[in-house]
């Protein structure tokens, strides 16, 4: 009997789920719109369907445990709470709603959480317990993870990374703030530190505003452009920064870097290596490694899901 765990990855705009077993090869796959679905409860119901649905093309197997990543998820409630980019509004039961479809194990943890237990599962932090895990994308998510465990706090929500202030009264957060990490190294703040260093000229010729990605900006730097190299460097020098003094609170042994944007390779890790060492205290000089994530993007957000249920049960 082949044992598999399901992980469900929640999106503003899609959701991700699949089967994966112990050794981190997702054996199938499925997604629906997140937001097509006004209700949690007609969500939850849908892809429970789904799941079964699969399962049954699936011989000889059980599934052991159901994992969930979701925006604002509470690991110690199973709730969602006061998602920005979900339809669901205040406090989201979510775990308990999969509970009474399975009689399973339901977890439930932030999105970055849940990939910074993959990383650990399935990734190159396999043999450490110490280490910090960064995901650059729409926003700016962390998972910090101490003697093996992830760090939650007395209430479930901590290591927020990317909204620790960076720069007093910088530019406006979308959590409302000003200066955060995520305002400068999210791709919404990449593109703003382009458009910047390009000093309020017009677009560069033949693009309009929805085509300035960071994928965009990186072609450019690759092509030589002053800008996009500047926006980079600058952004590597931001995040070097705020890594430095995370440093300080659990001296990790490395700090991954995933998502999107870290497939700029040496344009932004160069920098980022460079500032982080010229930031950080002496004892710890030299001693973190700043690495890209290990585990595979495409299907990383259900492995990472599925990887918090095959983490308890090694445990």
């Amino acid at each position: 009997m082949k044992k598999l765990a399901v992980g469900i990855d929640i999106g503003g705009t899609n959701t991700v789920f699949g089967f994966v077993d112990e050794q981190g090869n997702c054996i199938a796959k499925s997604s629906i719109e997140t937001a097509a679905y006004d209700n949690a409860v007609d969500f939850a119901d849908v892809v429970s369907e789904h799941i079964m649905s699969i399962f049954k093309t699936l011989s000889d197997s059980e599934i052991i445990g159901i994992g969930i990543g979701a925006p604002n998820g509470n690991y110690y409630t199973g709730t969602i709470e006061f998602a920005p980019n979900l339809k669901w509004k205040g406090i989201v039961p979510l775990a308990d709603l999969f509970k009474k479809h399975f009689d399973l194990p339901v977890l439930l943890t932030n999105d970055a959480n849940a990939a910074a237990i993959g990383e650990m599962v399935y990734g190159n932090a396999k043999n450490m317990k110490d280490f910090i895990f960064i995901t650059l994308g729409t926003g700016v998510g962390s998972g910090i993870v101490v003697n093996g465990e992830m760090v939650y706090g007395h209430d479930g929500f901590a290591g927020e990374i990317g909204h620790t202030i960076t720069y007093p009264e910088g530019r406006l957060c979308g959590c409302g703030r000003k200066g955060c990490l995520e305002a400068y190294c999210s791709a919404k703040g990449i593109k703003a530190t382009y458009l910047e260093i390009l000093n309020g000229k017009c677009h560069p010729k033949g693009t309009s505003d929805e085509d300035i990605t960071p994928k965009y900006i990186y072609d450019q730097a690759l092509q030589g452009e002053s800008a996009a190299i500047k926006t980079f460097e600058y952004t590597g020098e931001v995040l070097g920064l705020t890594l430095s003094n995370s440093v300080a609170y659990t001296s990790p042994e490395a700090i991954f870097i995933f998502g999107g944007i870290s497939n700029a390779g040496d344009l932004i890790f160069t920098p980022l290596r460079k500032s982080f060492e010229n930031n950080l205290l002496n004892i710890y000089k030299n001693k973190i490694k700043i690495l890209p994530s290990g585990i595979k993007e495409n299907d990383a957000a259900i492995l990472g899901a599925a990887s918090m249920i095959w983490k308890q049960v090694n445990n």
